[in-house]
């Protein structure tokens, strides 16, 4: 995972699989072998990413997270966040509707361009300034679940029902 940090600065790393329950500072166990605890006040974001390959970190943009916002109504379920975070930077990513909103130390997103780098981004909750729902995706509308109901059965259970 790549952790950004406020400062721009970033650290490479591996951690937990349950780390955004540490309550005070994220543990990174970084590159070279060292622990580290890094401040949740001091972190923009965490990104889990596929590859630390030598060659395919880029010291700039470590995360390759070129698109931040999405270009259409994304398909995959879930709530669509629009987050301003505290150094001004714009982020939309797609949350689970689930108790995972409530818990923890931030928000578990999946970015707007699954096919980078980056397959999660982790923002913590002290790092958001702002935050806006902007759609529900995958939610049945009344509507259409009330037709649903009313369709009337092809192959009724009792065979002398016509």
């Amino acid at each position: 995972m790549i952790v950004r940090k406020i400062s721009c600065d970033w650290q490479g790393g591996y951690a937990h699989a349950d780390f955004g329950q540490e309550p005070n500072a994220m543990e990174l166990l970084d590159l070279t072998g060292k622990v580290l605890h890094i401040d949740w006040e001091q972190i923009k974001w965490v990104c889990l990413v596929r590859d630390f390959s030598a060659g395919a970190i880029d010291p700039v943009n470590p995360e390759r997270l070129l698109h931040k916002k999405f270009s259409v109504r994304p398909r995959t379920p879930g709530l669509w966040f629009r987050l301003t975070l505290a150094d001004g930077d714009e982020l939309e990513g797609l949350a689970a509707n689930d108790r995972t909103l409530l818990e923890g130390q931030g928000l578990l997103l999946i970015p707007p361009d699954t096919r980078s780098n980056t397959q999660r981004i982790y923002v913590p909750r002290c790092a958001i300034q702002t935050l806006e729902v902007v759609g529900l995706i995958g939610a049945t509308s009344h509507k259409r679940a009330a037709a649903l109901l009313e369709q009337p059965d092809l192959f009724p259970s009792d065979p002398r029902q016509g």
